[in-house]
């Protein structure tokens, strides 16, 4: 079982940054298993935001926040950020952090049905 406990929520204007944090219970976390950053609004689904393989290299990010966020891990404090610049109202929601509980060879980071694990999540707002 992985515990994901995230941080770094809060109300900031457009334009201005947040960075969020997700620490992971488990040490086992291997570098074949994937981590993201899912945002959800109240009667909206859930939409991958950014992704990463655990060992590092590859990420993933949605469309709306490419240039703008951008995901990052310490395999030593088994941590998961995501720096958030040029915030814009439509970034407000509630954001999650998620891993994968095997591989995610094949799967798509960004599919919120290819994570097991799921963090409590920690609310972004951001005003216009």
């Amino acid at each position: 079982q992985v515990q994901l406990v995230e941080s770094g929520g809060g109300s900031v204007q457009a334009g201005g940054s947040l960075r969020l944090s997700c620490a992971a219970s488990t040490r086992y976390i291997y570098s074949s298993n994937c981590m993201g950053w899912f945002r959800q609004d109240p009667g909206k689904e859930r939409e991958g935001v950014a992704a990463i393989y655990f060992g590092g290299g590859s990420t993933y990010y949605a469309d709306s926040v490419k240039g703008r966020f951008t995901i990052s891990q310490d395999n030593e404090k088994n941590t998961l950020y995501l720096q958030m610049n040029s915030l814009r109202p439509e970034d407000t929601a509630m954001y999650y952090c998620a891993v994968t509980a095997a591989a995610c060879g094949g799967l798509d980071p960004l599919d919120y049905n290819a994570m097991d694990y799921w963090g409590k999540g920690t609310l972004v707002t951001i005003s216009s």
